[in-house]
């Protein structure tokens, strides 16, 4: 049974010390996982309360609310958009509400990728959570395996959704061939966010005013962020791509795109081992038929190969930094490549209730973006002039586990830039 309101104002004012609320509204943008309110205090200030309803809402809070944490002001600085900040937590039958601020703005939802200023906004909001020093999510516990942690992830997931016998052996080939190549797993771990859908993002006039959900917090492949993005029609998603690329401090490794899209296939056998895992058939068939689909794509060669067959062109700003950092240095050659797939054109993208457990979005179905010809960041070799020597590259543990599975990486951050994370 939901909890009213005005419980929720009571369980708010216990939570936070001297609390005055003056009035109390339902909160729209959190599903049925949650009873939520929004409060105005006395001085006219709104704040959120959240007490969830079921233990996979409850274990997506408790993450949620360690990232919160653990971003401090040094961290929130860095970013052109706002966080919730927690206030404080009150116990009630078993579970417990937590008081966050409340940001202002509307859930972009598929709005955001219409509006080519929005979708500019967008991509330079998640450049700026991939250019902030790692050094921060150690202090907080939060996962940061190492490189070849996230690769042999992403292998144990496929392992995993091939052992139910539903996965068709053109997709489990094309993955391994994936994971097979040394070149699409050589890249530089970032902060990342773990969990971006468009449903993510807040508006607030034409301009990206906050980012929610942030229980996936971790270090790990910056691609992981893009896969809904590269998926998405239309040429404001190009723009939004293009923003990131050139808002991104280090640069982006060579073939994300292609990486992304690995990404977004790989989710449809997270949403069948959710189905395994709860032993529900109706989702179970409804991922199989997608898998069906996908292999449809793979099978006319509507989708692209996941490992590109040439280098990729270096980008002017990214020639530009590297003439910056090295102006001694020769710049290494590139060429052209194919980044993005039509492999999801057909799907359904019909939602489902999959819960936050799943690790997957289920808003949207993943479409298709003919990204050809774009021009990524530097080649591998680049990234030993800026960075350094690439690491072997990394994965989760446990990809189907919403809270267990932020795709994280090795750190790279110094000591210095955690330091000053700190305070």
């Amino acid at each position: 049974m939901a909890r009213s309101l005005f419980s929720l104002a009571a369980l708010a004012t216990a939570a936070v010390p001297g609390l005055n609320v003056a009035q109390v509204s339902p909160d729209v943008r959190h599903g049925d996982g949650f009873d939520a309110a929004v409060l105005t205090t006395t001085e006219g200030r709104d704040l959120v309360i959240r007490v969830p309803r079921d233990q996979v809402a409850e274990t997506e809070q408790s993450a949620d609310l360690v990232a919160l944490r653990a971003m401090t002001a040094g961290v929130r600085s860095r970013l052109p958009f706002e966080v919730p900040v927690f206030l404080g937590q009150a116990p009630i039958d078993g579970t417990r509400g937590v008081v966050t601020s409340h940001l202002p703005g509307h859930v972009a939802g598929n709005d955001l990728l219409d509006d080519p200023g929005l979708a500019d906004a967008a991509g330079r909001a998640i450049a700026a959570i991939h250019n902030l020093p790692t050094g921060f999510l150690s202090d907080a516990g939060l996962a940061r395996p190492s490189a070849a942690d996230i690769h042999q992830s992403v292998l144990d997931l496929i392992g995993k959704a091939a052992a139910t016998g539903h996965l068709p052996a053109a997709l489990l080939r094309r993955w391994e061939r994936a994971t097979d190549d040394a070149a699409l797993w050589r890249f530089n771990p970032t902060v990342i966010n773990g969990d971006l859908s468009a449903e993510a993002f807040l508006v607030s006039g034409d301009s990206i005013s906050g980012v929610v959900g942030w229980s996936c917090l971790a270090q790990g492949d910056p691609a992981r962020d893009l896969h809904w993005l590269l998926s998405s029609r239309g040429a404001a998603a190009e723009v939004a791509f293009n923003s990131y690329l050139g808002a991104r401090t280090e640069g982006a490794d060579p073939i994300l795109a292609q990486r992304a899209m690995l990404h977004g296939e790989l989710q449809l056998a997270r949403w069948l081992l959710h189905g395994v895992e709860h032993r529900d058939q109706a989702i179970i068939a409804d991922a199989v038929s997608m898998l069906d689909n996908l292999v449809a794509h793979v099978h006319t060669q509507t989708s692209d190969p996941l490992s590109p067959a040439t280098a990729p062109i270096t980008v002017i700003a990214d020639v530009e930094r590297m003439l910056d950092a090295t102006p001694h240095e020769v710049l290494h050659r590139g060429g052209a490549g194919n980044l993005l797939t039509d492999s999801f054109d057909s799907i359904d993208t019909g939602a489902h209730p999959a819960s936050a457990a799943a690790s997957v979005s289920t808003e949207t179905r993943p479409i298709t973006l003919d990204l050809s010809g774009w021009a990524v960041p530097t080649d591998e070799d680049d990234a030993e002039v800026i960075d350094g020597e690439l690491p072997p590259t990394v994965a989760p543990a446990d990809a189907d586990a919403h809270h267990s599975d932020p795709n994280t990486g090795a750190d790279h951050t110094a000591a210095a830039a955690s330091s000053d994370d700190r305070h």
